[in-house]
């Protein structure tokens, strides 16, 4: 194919090339105006430049793919790009810009989306970028909101136990509390990672990587005696089974227990933020907290739990008696 060239044609601008097979190409630039057209013809041959398979959803496509059955919530992954898609997916990566972000976030603002799904769904595209080593886009998201700050009293808890009107939902409970594992993570467990020999729990799965980080916990008393008595009721390789099967998301029934017990926005993760939370009043090391909690950097927990800690800022303070 010949260089591509900008021609005025009947008082309007055109690129124009030559192909061997096809003979003299041409294309409207849609102006009239010399400058304009100039500057249309650089976009024009950069599409026409433009690989098979380098388009923002070729490449979103490909990071899910390449991350499937190797990140946690690879479903929430696919469904914040499910929404980004009619936005990005045909653009170029140098074609998405800040005002592309807030144009798409105003977009789902009006459909009543809080900024922090909006910030997921902008997320997938920029981690799809930085995957690729792609360049020249300019992202704007909303801020991130900050984290929730929700856990409950051990006699809140208690009261949450009672509130269990099923026993795995009750399991689940305790192992959400006793191991501070994360919701799948706990769901996902089976019987072969329960060791009642060593009373330890090992919530990770053998050759599986990349994923949140999962500890080997061990049992207190209290779920050790609880999980005896789910295996002895078991007829799946998983712990948290209902009816013979597996139970794929404790949503429905969690909610019914935190409604039961008179507590009020209440979800799953708060049992792992409680169990942390208890530790760090009860004064156990940081460092032994993140092993617990999964955690590869001892610096995040004590960012987000030194302030639960009865000796934090206790030396500052006592510089300040009178």
């Amino acid at each position: 194919m010949s260089e591509i060239r900008a021609k005025l044609f009947r008082g309007s601008w055109y690129a124009v090339w030559s192909d061997t097979e096809c003979g003299t190409q041409r294309r409207s630039l849609r102006t009239k105006d010399s400058a304009e057209a100039q500057r249309r013809l650089i976009d024009f041959r950069r599409d026409m430049s433009t690989p098979v398979g380098s388009l923002v959803g070729d490449l979103v496509e490909a990071y899910l793919d390449d991350k499937k059955g190797r990140v946690a919530a690879h479903e929430r992954l696919v469904f914040a790009w499910k929404q980004a898609k009619a936005t990005f997916g045909h653009l170029r990566p140098d074609q998405i810009t800040r005002q592309v972000c807030e144009a798409y976030a105003d977009l789902r603002r009006l459909a009543g989306r809080k900024d922090a799904t909006i910030l997921k769904e902008v997320n997938v595209v920029r981690q799809a970028m930085n995957w690729g080593k792609v360049s020249g886009a300019l992202f704007e998201a909303p801020s991130a909101p900050p984290p929730r700050d929700c856990h409950l009293t051990k006699t809140e808890y208690q009261r949450l136990l009672t509130g269990c009107s099923q026993p795995h939902i009750r399991l689940y409970c305790v192992l959400a509390l006793t191991t501070a594992g994360r919701k799948g993570a706990i769901l996902e467990l089976t019987w072969d990672r329960v060791d009642f020999g060593r009373n330890m729990i090992r919530l990770a799965v053998n050759g599986e990587r990349n994923r949140k980080g999962r500890a080997v916990t061990p049992m207190t008393d209290q779920t050790r005696a609880e999980l005896l008595i789910a295996r002895e009721a078991a007829q799946t390789p998983y712990v948290i089974e209902y009816a013979g099967n597996r139970v794929q998301d404790i949503k429905k029934g969690f909610a019914g227990a935190v409604r039961r017990a008179g507590l009020t926005g209440t979800v799953p993760h708060d049992l792992r933020h409680s169990a942390a939370v208890w530790m760090a009043e009860a004064g156990v090391d940081f460092n032994e907290i993140a092993q617990y909690l999964g955690h590869t950097d001892p610096s995040i927990t004590y960012k987000v739990y030194a302030r639960f800690s009865p000796n934090h800022l206790r030396k500052a303070a006592s510089a300040l008696d009178f």
